[in-house]
Formats: C-alpha cells, sequence, structure tokens
C-alpha cells in the first residue's frame, strides 16, 4: 500500500463554455478560420455563389470564390482543460445582417477578420460590435500577395479605440488562429474586470 497519496480519482473538470463570433466581410476567410481551429467537424451553411447573386454580392478581390454562408458556421475548440469556445462565424454579405442579432446573443466577444485588400468590408462589423459594446479584436488575415501595413495603419484606417488588440494572422494556420482567440477572451476578461461587463443585447 502507497501512503501520502490519495486512493480517490480526480474528479474530471467541468469546463466553462464561451462563445465567440467571427464576423467580416463577404469571402475574407471566416469558413477557413472556424475550420482551421475546430477540434470537431464544423457545421457549415454553404451555398454555392448562383447568377442571381451577382448584382449583390462584390465579388471584386475574391473572384475565384465559388461559394458563401447564408447562416453561419459552428466549431469548438478546447483552449484549456476548464475552456471550451464555441464558434460561431457569421455570413459576409448585407444581406444575411439580420442574423446577426441572433447570433450575437450571449457571446463573450467577437473575431473582425479584415483583408486589407478590401478593408472597408470591415466598417460594418467594427461598428456593429463597438455599438453593442460586445468586445472584439480585430485579424488581419494575410493573404497571398497583398500589402502588408504595420498594425498602426491598419488601426487607424479602421478608426479603432486604443485599446482594441489587432493582430495578423493566417485563418488557415491552426496556432495563429488560436492566438487570436486566446486575444479575445483576455480583451473580455480585462473588460470585464474594468467593471465594463459587455452587453449580450
Amino acid at each position: 500500500m502507497v501512503f501520502g497519496r490519495s486512493s480517490r480519482k480526480k474528479r474530471p473538470v467541468e469546463p466553462v463554455t464561451l462563445k465567440i463570433l467571427v464576423a467580416g466581410g463577404f469571402g475574407v476567410g471566416k469558413t477557413t478560420l472556424v475550420g482551421a481551429v475546430s477540434e470537431i467537424r464544423p457545421l457549415r451553411t454553404e451555398e454555392t455563389l448562383s447568377e442571381a447573386g451577382r448584382p449583390v454580392d462584390d465579388l471584386a478581390g475574391v473572384e475565384a470564390k465559388t461559394t458563401t454562408t447564408v447562416a453561419m458556421d459552428f466549431g469548438r475548440i478546447t483552449l484549456r482543460e476548464d475552456l471550451v469556445l464555441y464558434l460561431f462565424g457569421t455570413p459576409g454579405q448585407d444581406r444575411f445582417w439580420f442574423l446577426w442579432d441572433e447570433l450575437a446573443q450571449g457571446a463573450l466577444g467577437a473575431v473582425v477578420l479584415a483583408d486589407t485588400r478590401r478593408l472597408e468590408d470591415s466598417f460594418a462589423a467594427v461598428d456593429y460590435f463597438e455599438r453593442r459594446k460586445i468586445p472584439f479584436t480585430v485579424a488581419v488575415n494575410c493573404f497571398e500577395g497583398a500589402e502588408t501595413f504595420p498594425t498602426g495603419t491598419v488601426q487607424a484606417a479602421l478608426d479603432l479605440d486604443p485599446e482594441v488588440p489587432l493582430l495578423m494572422c493566417d485563418a488557415r494556420d491552426r496556432a495563429s488562429v488560436r492566438d487570436v482567440l486566446v486575444a479575445v477572451v483576455e480583451h473580455a476578461a480585462a473588460r470585464v474586470a474594468r467593471g465594463r461587463e459587455p452587453a449580450t443585447t
């Protein structure tokens, strides 16, 4: 018999589950980001782009895109034994923005994914989370061939508050995406600690 050790089995940790939104313009890489990091097979609601949608879907800069998210993407990642994130990717086109309010219910924070070639497509998401006081992090998806800019230049172009984290990332790379998600959680936790608990609409 070994003394000094508990014979009881360690109780499994009940993880805290948090909801994170992934938003941004059309074709910026939201579906790719969720798929890169999810430990389960992501739920996707993609449909093939149709001729009927061409007049309203701006394909400039993403001419090779053939599908689009029409409801949401869903994935899950365990950051620690006691912390699980549920990821909800929002649709990017204007005509699907009515879904954002439903998806934002109960969200701890958000990622605004940006593309420097179409930075103006990020304005709507930034404005949405600012108005609803939902903490968010901006992640610039570094597309091959896209011009790179200093983070300060991108922050100024998006007119971000100084406290909003901005990171460069590769939406295809699990480690890169994980860093972005950790930044969102830490930013949201810091806001709560300062007594600015976000409204979740």
